[in-house]
């Protein structure tokens, strides 16, 4: 079965072919070139894991899930309209985080356990969707909070495995964290989008990026 992160990102790619994002694309500045680049090698570089560290806590860093994405993000970044719109960027990415972590100690994951009700890469997706957008606001800042936020979180655990001296292997961006980084900034972006269009409807036009 296709991973689900993979799945979006096909589907995705297919919308911008046929010219269904464009605008959205405006918004993010991206063009379809750019957008189907980094969709491919996201999707290519999900299936290449980069060891970064072997010891009692081996650290591994998976090329699609993790370095493509924060290479869009800083791209992002670097293209916003103002250091305004950085910095409550990474605030908002920090606030995605912190949220998305705190959700996952309190909530348990056990899947024999009868309190499970949603499957946690949902629900992490769903929480830094959501919160990305609602702190970011814009287009591009939702992306980024989305998306950023839960890499700091996997780089969270990561730093806890290691002061615990703890017997794992960690992939960066591997995994189901590929998966709910693509999902968490689809959502975001898309909360952004329809809010964002719904406004400037209701307003005659203009509205922020």
């Amino acid at each position: 079965m296709m991973p689900t992160g993979t799945a979006l990102l096909l589907i995705v790619a297919a919308l911008i072919y046929f010219g269904v994002g464009q605008r959205l694309l405006d918004r993010m500045q991206l063009t379809d070139t750019q957008a189907l680049i980094a969709i491919a090698l996201m999707i290519g570089g999900s299936f290449i894991t980069i060891p970064l560290y072997q010891g009692r806590t081996s650290v591994n860093l998976n090329v699609g899930g993790a370095v493509v994405p924060l290479a869009l993000v800083i791209y992002l970044l670097v293209r916003a309209d103002t250091a305004r719109e950085r910095i409550r960027s990474l605030v908002a990415a920090l606030v995605t985080g912190g949220i998305v972590y705190g959700v996952s100690q309190f909530t348990d994951f056990d899947p024999s356990s009868p309190s499970l009700f949603i499957d946690p890469l949902w629900l992490f997706s769903i929480v830094a969707g959501v919160v990305g957008y609602l702190s970011g606001r814009s287009r591009r800042a939702s992306f980024i909070a989305g998306v950023l936020g839960l890499l700091t979180v996997d780089i969270v655990h990561l730093g806890l495995a290691l002061a615990n001296n703890m017997a794992t292997r960690v992939v960066l961006g591997g995994a189901g964290v590929f998966d709910a980084t693509i999902v968490a900034g689809l959502i975001a972006v898309a909360l952004a989008e329809f809010v964002g269009e719904t406004r400037e409807r209701i307003a005659g036009g203009g509205g922020e990026a």
